[in-house]
């Protein structure tokens, strides 16, 4: 969205007068709820909170339950990308009014194998219909969604638990990177290496700050 109304602004200050400006709300409402996924990937919830009101207070001025669905279903996909809940109790009275596309996606957030997948976005196709593509997945967010999954469905490989993981310590991520580094410590536990295991503790244990 942030790249289309990016494009938008560019057509605007060009002078091309026929492209319609894109209005206060959306603007307003497209900034807050990145906000909001960045915080909350951060840990910092108070401020993640806040974003997420703004970004519903503005679309709740269309009324539109497709545009209310889609701030909703981002904010959760944040939480599942941080292997949390798929569940999204903001949507829900939305889902009668909201278009087929984003009732299918919070099918998929939700664990439903037999989800629609042409419905879903290009990028959680391709890894959903082959795990191995998972790495072709250009942006963070939508990378560490597609691990999450998949992961869930038992299809993620250990190379994908190291992607995920570093794919939320390249951006700094401290909830996600702290979800998926337990993954991989209860792998390594269930293998028996105890070397990795070590290795995992001692990166836990400096990013919660307990070890310089």
């Amino acid at each position: 969205m942030k790249r289309l109304l990016a494009a938008l602004a560019i057509a605007g200050l060009s002078g091309c007068a026929e492209r319609p400006a894109v209005p206060d709300w959306l603007l307003t409402a497209d900034a807050a709820i990145g906000n909001h996924v960045r915080y909350h990937l951060e840990g910092r919830d108070r401020l993640a909170a806040g974003q997420l009101a703004i970004a519903r207070n503005e679309v709740a001025r269309t009324g539109d339950a497709t545009q209310m669905a889609r701030i909703e279903l981002h904010a959760c996909a944040a939480r599942v990308a941080s292997l949390e809940s798929g569940d999204c109790p903001g949507f829900l009275p939305l889902a009668a009014d909201a278009a087929a596309a984003e009732n299918a996606y919070a099918a998929y957030l939700a664990g439903n194998v037999t989800v629609d997948v042409d419905l879903l976005p290009k990028m959680q196709q391709l890894a959903w219909r082959d795990p191995a593509r998972l790495e072709a997945i250009a942006d963070p967010l939508s990378r560490l969604l597609a691990a999450a999954l998949l992961w869930r469905d038992g299809r993620l490989s250990p190379a994908g638990i190291a992607l995920a993981i570093e794919s939320a310590a390249g951006q700094g991520w401290r909830r996600p990177l702290l979800a998926w580094l337990l993954v991989e410590r209860q792998r390594l536990e269930k293998i028996g290496d105890s070397a990795g295991l070590s290795m995992v503790d001692r990166r836990l244990r400096r990013i919660s700050g307990e070890q310089p």
